[in-house]
Order: structure tokens, then sequence, then C-alpha cells
């Protein structure tokens, strides 16, 4: 391990002191041997050395293809197509004297035999490093099989995933998720819980960009991730299914199945997929409470809680496009799912005096039922007017989510002989209804000079209505608790527009744009017997700029710098002013007068050689709000023991980081992705009357070994370790975690068995401290994380002669990543 690190270091500092590339452009074209041309054949551009291959494409309808940001280098471009010989070009080679190539036309001849049954099958490379965006292609990960969304992001390069589900990127947290370039519209934990639910078979890429354009909306502190499901691309019909089965502590499963119909005027997809996830978590809390002015111990508190989770998933996806004419498109995507989750859990919490010895217990069960569903629609239109590609597109989009979530709390207390002194029993309901509503457009417009204009407008309405009714139950009847009952109403109206140009200066290349955005919103919540109405509203606008800047500064160097400012909005329910009883010692509250925060991103980009990519960021954030901690006042009835959670604005934070990512081709059938982040973070401000004033510097480091062997054999070998964070007032202790998984071809490559262990070594715990006010706390977190998971896909379907066009992604905002379902990770 030791001599692992020493190398791994010696890389990543090789990438410090790197130089950058130049890059060029490969285009040509293909035609079959009638000398017709041949839409939608698969075009590789393989590295000559060894063959590697660098890039794909597919050819238009007039046979073309190109390649753009090809480093130097010498390459081959190989040409497949259904009912033909495979083709190839002559070496060729791309350099600062020549970065622009063009190649003859490539004939292929046709094959001698009816190929009904041949199916291509190209091997993509895992990671795909882009001008403004890191992709990751799902499939290519051996160890990704059987997996779920939430764990192929746990292990992308510069994301990491909390004790909570929260999902930061390059240390940050406030990440706007896409699901097919359209908001989740969930966030936190329950977001995390429906990526926990969806399966890694149904999904094609993630997108990851730290900085995005003024084109997206400006919500997401982190960065933009963007998860693409899966769509076949070929004219026929054309599908797959994927089964899987793992074993942990307990059994999971998730099964997919995807289908695709196009011909000259539809294209009909839908896709399907079921998972049930059986897990536990166990959770180990100690607090230590100290006089406020002596800093002696008054009392201590010791909590174990056994959790016990059973999550159901069904998802479905159905969609059309129609195609009016060659420049029109019109299409519908319809989706949906239903998530029922069962969750129980078993507390049993000491209440001890300095000395230690016991004074009370409190042992609490609780049985949470709830049931997620969730139906959304979008409607899409796409025109282009010329050659040039000037074009419109519109997106009108409605989502519905409603939960109905029933929770029955039962706390017995005992004396230090565990004799019982009393019993409370809780019911609770806790609805929740949330409507959106979006429309927008966007228009694009090329010029011959090589500018291009973009420009858009924007406006989502969302109505949410949450609920929390709570009963004490004796044993002839029940009666509301009007202490913890409430029901909260909030609305929200955000209208956008943007412009964004782009231009190409030879070396040089400039990208500006700027977005406006206008928000508007109240909230009431309402009262009772014993609770009084109370309302707020706000309404703000704020410009958001970005510019990108790229230069290619001679051989094997390009750079890039971009910069940004960016917003994060609370979640809806965060917004809830009333308590949530979570046990007889710990409360969630919501918090109304939570502000948004602002943060200004600066990022500078280094590549070299398409080997080594270094970056380096700062951002400064006002106002940034997250999961914070106080502990509640003495009263009558409360011995201030208790702990309340609810986010809040801490303050400001400064962070600066340095990141390095290397595609080393080791041989001919391995490849090692490396990649390293080293970031800093500084949290300062005023928390509930206490000066915050906390700092520290977080290592991640990310390995992924692909093995690709003859006969349809593939094997991989990956893992992260991250060393100690701070997450506001949290302390996280280091973790990290490896797996391996082999797979291999069947059925003339049309299926594929894999076989895969996550976190062999069950080493991804989390553990760490939280101190505030005049409380100490330490915690443990262990979850049924190491599972050995067999799945099998298999591809089928008889391709017609054609391709689909590119379809353009839907509408809505970051309303979608606000909304909080489900939870209980």
């Amino acid at each position: 391990m030791k001599q692992f690190f020493t190398l791994l270091t010696t890389l990543l500092l090789f990438g410090f002191t790197s130089q950058a590339q130049q890059t060029g452009k490969v285009t040509g074209s293909v035609i079959d041997g009638n000398q017709k041309t041949i839409e939608s054949a698969t075009i590789s551009l393989l590295r000559a050395k060894d063959s590697t291959a660098i890039k794909f494409a597919v050819a238009s309808k007039e046979g073309t293809y190109a390649f753009d940001g090809i480093a130097d280098g010498r390459y081959v471009v190989s040409v497949s197509a259904v009912g033909h010989q495979k083709g190839f070009s002559p070496q060729f080679e791309v350099s600062p004297e020549k970065p622009d190539v063009k190649l003859g036309v490539i004939e292929l001849v046709p094959s001698p035999k009816a190929m009904n049954a041949v199916t291509v099958v190209a091997h993509k490379p895992f990671i795909e490093q882009k001008i403004d965006r890191t992709v990751i292609n799902v499939e290519a990960s051996v160890t990704n099989a059987g997996t779920t969304a939430l764990e192929v992001l746990e292990k992308s390069p510069g994301v990491t995933v909390d004790k909570d589900g929260n999902i930061s990127l390059k240390g940050k947290q406030g990440v706007m998720v896409l699901m097919d370039g359209r908001p989740a519209y969930l966030s936190g934990a329950e977001l995390a819980n429906y990526l926990k639910n969806l399966p890694s078979s149904a999904l094609d890429q993630i997108e990851i960009m730290t900085n995005p354009p003024a084109k997206y909306d400006a919500a997401g502190n982190a960065g933009i991730i963007n998860i693409k499901t899966k769509k076949n691309k070929i004219q026929g019909f054309n599908g797959s299914v994927s089964l899987n089965y793992g074993q942990g502590v307990y059994w999971k499963t998730n099964n997919s199945v995807n289908v695709n119909f196009r011909t000259e005027k539809i294209n009909v997809f839908a896709n399907a997929s079921q998972s049930q996830w059986n897990g536990f978590q166990e959770l180990n809390i100690k607090r230590t409470f100290r006089n406020a002015s002596t800093k002696e111990v008054n009392a201590i508190f010791e909590q174990v809680s056994r959790m016990h989770n059973e999550n159901g998933n069904y998802n479905l996806k159905l969609g059309a496009d129609y195609f009016i004419n060659k420049k029109s498109t019109v299409g519908f995507v319809a989706s949906g799912f239903l998530n029922p989750e069962h969750f129980r859990s078993a507390n049993t919490s000491y209440l001890m005096n300095p000395s230690r010895r016991v004074d009370s217990i409190v042992y609490a069960t609780s049985t949470n039922n709830n049931k997620w569903k969730n139906g959304s629609l979008n409607l899409n239109f796409r025109t282009q007017f010329d050659s040039l590609g000037t074009e419109l597109t519109a997106d009108v989009d409605y989502v519905k989510y409603t939960s109905d979530g029933d929770q029955t709390f039962v706390n017995n207390t005992y004396d230090p002989s565990w004799a019982k002194t009393g019993a409370k029993l809780i019911r609770s309901n806790l609805p929740i209804d949330i409507n959106i509503q979006s429309a927008k457009m966007d228009f694009a417009r090329p010029f011959k000079n090589g500018v291009k204009l973009e420009a858009g407008w924007k406006t989502s309405f969302v109505k949410t209505t949450n609920g929390a009714f709570y009963y004490n139950v004796f044993p002839d009847y029940e009666a509301p608790d009007f202490t913890k009952t409430n029901e909260f109403l909030y609305k929200e109206n955000i209208n956008a527009a943007y412009v964004n140009i782009n231009k190409q200066f030879k070396k040089f290349g400039l990208q500006t744009g700027l977005r406006y955005e206008n928000t508007n919103y109240n909230g009431k919540q309402f009262g009772n017997l014993q609770q009084k109405d109370s309302a707020f509203k706000k309404s703000y606008g704020n410009l958001f700029p970005t510019v990108f800047l790229s230069y290619n500064a001679g051989k094997n160097h390009q750079f890039g710098l971009s910069l940004g400012r960016r917003i994060q909005r609370p979640s809806y329910q965060d917004l809830n002013p009333f308590l949530f009883f979570l046990d007889e010692y710990t409360y969630q509250s919501g918090n109304p007068f939570i502000r948004p925060q602002f943060t200004n991103n600066i990022e500078l980009t280094h590549t070299f050689k398409g080997i080594l990519t270094t970056t380096l960021n700062y951002n400064h954030t006002k106002d940034y709000h997250m999961e914070t901690f106080t502990q509640e006042q003495s009263s009558a009835t409360s011995n201030g023991y208790a702990t309340i959670v609810r986010r809040g604005n801490i303050g400001k934070v400064d962070a600066a980081g340095i990141s390095v990512s290397a595609n080393i081709p080791v041989a001919k059938w391995w490849n090692a992705m490396l990649y390293s982040n080293l970031n800093y973070n500084r949290f300062y401000g005023e928390l509930y009357g206490e000066n915050l004033n906390l700092s520290a510097t977080n290592v991640l480091f990310n390995v992924n070994n692909q093995f690709r062997f003859s006969k349809g054999w593939s094997a991989e070998l990956s893992g992260f370790y991250r060393t100690k964070g701070v997450e506001g007032q949290i302390i996280i202790q280091p973790l990290g975690q490896t797996s391996a998984g082999v797979s291999k071809q069947i059925f003339k490559g049309k299926g594929t068995v894999k076989l895969n262990v996550r976190d062999l070594f069950y080493t991804n715990r989390v553990t760490g401290n939280i101190n505030f006010k005049t409380t100490e706390a330490h915690f443990e977190n262990f979850r049924d994380s190491r599972v050995a998971n067999l799945s099998f896909t298999y591809r089928f379907g008889k391709p017609l002669k054609g391709g689909q066009p590119k379809r353009k992604i839907g509408g809505a905002s970051d309303e979608q990543n606000r909304v909080k379902v489900g939870g209980n990770n």
C-alpha cells in the first residue's frame, strides 16, 4: 500500500509540472460499395501505436463525421456499419503545423453474408474529459453493474456523498442534479434516496460541470451533475434488459428494460425499472454537556440506534418524437415513479451524571411507512431555420409529487435498574403535496464568421403544502398534540432570461454570458388551538455573469479559464418553521429566515497530451447555509438536553483547491484512471450567538483500473480514499473503499454477465465530531455498504438503415432539486 501511494503521489506531482497540448480537428466521410452514403456508421478514432479508442462518433445522413479537440499524435480512423466489413483510414498525424486533418472517403465493402444478427459493440472509456465538462460512461465500468445511480456518483471524480446522502463536488455542497437535462426536483437526503433506488443499468452517462454557462439555471453552488438515462439511437426496434441480484447483510435487486422504435417519421421509447433495497444503519452517538461558564461536565448522553430500511422503487418513462419535416420535431416525455418505504428503528439512550453513573434510560422505537408518488409531463418543440444551425426550442413541464407518511413513536423510560417509570406513544401523519409548472424557450443563431449567439427565457411556478399532524395516543383515545402539529403553505415564482455569445479566434476561444433571475415567494404557517398563524414573503432579482476563455499555447498545451456566479436557494420543506419529532432527545426544525447563498467561482484548467488535466479553483460563498445543530433551552417540561437540527446560514466560506486527473494507458489491455483533489475550506461567521471559525484541508484520491482481455473478458479494480474534512460544524474522519469486478461478453456480444463486490474491506464508515454551544458530540455511522452483485444484460433488436438525430432535452429549472422526497438513508 505504501508503494502504491508513492507511485500515485509521483504521478500527481508530475501533473503539476506538466506542459499542456494543442488540439486539432479530424473530418471525413464514408460510403458503401455501391457509392452510396452510409448513415449511422460507427466511427472510432484510434491511437496508432496501440489501437486504443480515443473518441467515437456516428456518421450523419450525408455520411460525414468530425472529431474536435484532438491531441497532437498519430491516429487511425475505424468505420463499422451493419452489413459491411470494417474499414480503416491510412495512418495520419495531428500536429501544430497541421491541426486540421481532412481524410479521404472511406469505402466499406458489403459483407458476403447476411448480417441480421450482428451487433456492433463499441467500448467507450470510463471517463472522458471535455472542455466544459467531465463525462462518465456508466457501462464502461465493470463495478457499476448491479449498483445504483448514487453509488456510481460516489466513485466519480471529484464527487463525494456524506453521511446523510448530500452530494458534494470538489469539496463544495450545493450541487444541482439534472435528469436528462431537466432538474431532479429533489434535494439532500431525499435526492440521495431516489438515486439510491435508481439502478445504474438505466443510466447512459453522467456529465459533471463545475462552472456551467449562462444557459443553465444559476442554482447550484458547486455546479451541475447531469444524469443521462438510456435511449437507443438506431432506427428499427432495439432494446436491452438488465437483471441484478445483490447480497450484503440484506438482499437487494434492481432490474430494468429499455426499448426504442424509430421510423422515418416517429421515434418511440420507453424505460421501466424496478428495485428493492433492503439495508441497515447503525448510529452511535455520545454527547457531553458542559456548564457554559465553568466548562465542567454536567451530564453525559449516549445513544445506540439500529435502523432497518425496506425501499421499493418502480420507475416508468415513456416518450415519442414526431418529425414534422427535416427541420422540425415535436415530442413528449411522460415519467413517474412509485417509492414505497418502510423504516423501523430502535434507540437506546442513557443519560448519565459526570461520573458516568446512569440516571435514566429511554428505549424508543419508531415505525415509518411512506409512499412517494411522482408524475411528470414534458412537451417539447424544435425547429431549424437554415443550414447554419439557427434553431428555436421550447419546453413546457408539469411535475407533481405526493406523499402521505405515517409514523409511530413509542418512548419508554426506565430507571438505572431497568424498572419502567413511564411511557409515551405518539402517532403522526406527514402529508406532502408539491406542484411545479415550468416553461422555457431557447434560441441559437450561428454566424458565418464563427460567432454563435444564444438567448432564452424561463418561468416557473411552485406550490407546496406540508403537514405535520401529531397525536398523543392513550389506552382509550388519542388527542392532537398542538405543540408539534402544523401545516405550511409555500408558493414561489422564478422568472429568468439569458444571453450567451461564443467566438473562436485562432488559438483563443471566448464564451461569455449573462443571466438574470427574479425570485418571488411567500409562505404561511397555519395556526392551531395553541399556535397563531404566521406568514412571510420576499422578492429579489440577481445577475449571474459567466466567462470562459481557452488558449492553445503551442505543442502539447491547452489552457482554460472560467468565472461565474451562482445561487443556492433553500429546499421548500426547510423553510417550514415548526419542530418535527425524531426521538426524545432529537428534533428537526425548519427555518423560514434562511437566506439564499451566493457563490463566486473561478477555475483554471491545464491539459497535457490528453492524459493529464490539472485544475485550480477558488470560490467565495456568502450566507452559506447547511445543516446546523443547537441545544434546546431548559424549561419546566424540558431538561435542556435535546439537540435541535435545522438548516441555517452559518456565514461565509472560502474554498480553494487543486485537482489532477490522469488517464494512463499502462498496457494495451490495462488502462488506469487516477484522480486526486486537494481542497481547503474555511467557515467563518456567527451562528446562534457564537463565533464560528473552522478550517481544514481535505484530500480525495480516486483510482480506477480497467482491464480488457481476449474472448470478451474484462475486469476492474477501483477505490477511493478521503482524508479528514470539515462540513460546517461537523468534522468527518477519513474514509474510503475498494471495489473489484469481472465481466464476460456472451451470446456473440449481445449479452454481458458481471460479478463485482463493492466496499471489499468494509471501510466506508462515517465517523466524526460535532461541537456546539455547551455540547460536544461524537458519532459513528455504519451501513450495509459491502455488497456482492451478479448481473446479466441482454441487448436485442434488429437495427434498420438510418440514425436517430440528437434529441433535445427538456425544460424546467432548479425547482425539482429542492423537493425533499423520502429519506431514511
